[in-house]
């Protein structure tokens, strides 16, 4: 009889409404919130009704919604609200996200933060999303608003030493994935390419820890899947290889790294300058690969026949006029860098400075936590 009346309730039940909390909270209130509340919206799905048996839920690792990026405060918000469902929610049993634990799992969590740019005191966007892994649809969505009380943003390491904007089809899918309503199918990019992120993660985790050696096989795996062509896995070989001190094999690598980003129009590079110049970044640790980066984007522009747009970007620091030039000049630069590699980019890229226009983090810090603002973009555009 119970069985049946589960069956019962699973044929008419409407789906959850999701939760949105409006008022800026203590980051640690923030996370209890809007963790109760996802739960809350499961207690009266008929798959918990019964509770004959613990729920399985793996966690892709959270991510900043600006960047993409995993920081130490996406680590810590993934903690905290694994922690709470673990401890606080016994009809969940939370597993590792690996491939032979998503293959058990019943229920995905997925999570972002995201900082309000119009905020002056600081606030960041929570989402969290709970997906069913068999049918593919979010069955739970909530979000709180966490004031930066101190937060640490800094990327993790694979992201604070890569080259690019580590963003595609794939991970816009995981963000939009935490944002859809209950009852609506996750983004299909993302979800269908789930089992390579099992993949991805671990790699990643290796990359972290300074075992290179490890992460190059395993990006290499991953790579081998059917849905390996990814950012996140071609920037890693990139990463390793050059991390292992194997040069050519990384100007290979990151030769892919420009070809995708060309073929998906999405390719924004971190070239640090020295400070209020043209010139890169003094020091040989941060500015060695730079030659690379330079003559491979010249050498797959060319041979993609493209015509970009070589945007400069500056952060969120002294006056916009000044922050405009020196976004331009910095672009200039660029463009002729390109041009003295390939002579056939002269009439197929010209150089804009958005200044501090288009920041993607936003925090002014100037360090590594806001790379990314001071990166140089390559917009495919139509060719004259």
């Amino acid at each position: 009889m119970l069985f049946a009346a589960i069956a019962a309730l699973a044929g008419c039940a409407a789906p959850p409404v999701a939760s949105n909390e409006t008022a800026d909270l203590p980051f640690d209130q923030a996370v209890t919130l809007v963790t109760d509340n996802l739960v809350k919206q499961t207690q009266n799905m008929p798959a918990f009704l019964a509770k004959l048996a613990k729920r399985g839920v793996v966690v892709d690792p959270m991510l900043d919604a600006a960047s993409g990026q995993q920081t130490a405060a996406t680590r810590l918000l993934e903690q905290r609200v694994t922690d709470r469902m673990r401890n606080d929610y016994a009809v969940f049993d939370m597993l590792p996200f690996d491939t032979a634990s998503l293959a058990k799992a019943q229920y995905l969590l997925t999570g972002t933060m995201k900082r309000d740019q119009s905020s002056k005191t600081g606030v960041f966007q929570l989402n969290l999303a709970l997906t069913d892994i068999k049918t593919g649809n979010v069955v739970a969505q909530s979000s709180a608003r966490a004031r930066d009380d101190g937060l640490d943003t800094s990327p993790t390491p694979y992201y604070r030493d890569s080259p690019i904007l580590v963003k595609d089809k794939v991970v816009d899918g995981y963000i939009r994935t935490c944002e859809t309503p209950p009852g609506q199918p996750a983004d299909p990019v993302y979800f269908q390419r789930v089992s390579t992120a099992t993949m991805i993660s671990d790699a990643t985790a290796s990359y972290d820890t300074e075992r290179y050696t490890e992460a190059l096989g395993k990006y290499q795996n991953a790579l081998s899947t059917p849905s390996g062509e990814q950012i996140r896995v071609f920037n890693g070989i990139y990463l390793s290889t050059w991390k292992l001190g194997k040069v050519a094999e990384a100007e290979q690598a990151f030769a892919k790294v420009v070809a995708f980003g060309i073929a998906n129009n999405s390719l924004g590079v971190k070239f640090l300058f020295n400070p209020n110049s043209t010139v890169f970044w003094s020091d040989p640790q941060v500015s060695g690969p730079y030659d690379l980066w330079v003559r491979q984007i010249a050498r797959q522009a060319s041979a993609a026949k493209v015509c970009m747009d070589v945007v400069g970007h500056t952060s969120r620091t002294g006056s916009e006029p000044y922050n405009d030039k020196l976004s331009l000049s910095r672009a200039a630069y660029i463009k002729q860098r390109l041009e003295a590699e390939s002579k056939e980019l002269i009439a197929r890229t010209k150089s804009q400075g958005m200044g501090f226009h288009q920041n993607i983090v936003g925090t002014g810090t100037d360090d590594v936590r806001d790379a990314l603002d001071r990166r140089v973009e390559f917009k495919i555009v139509p060719c004259p």
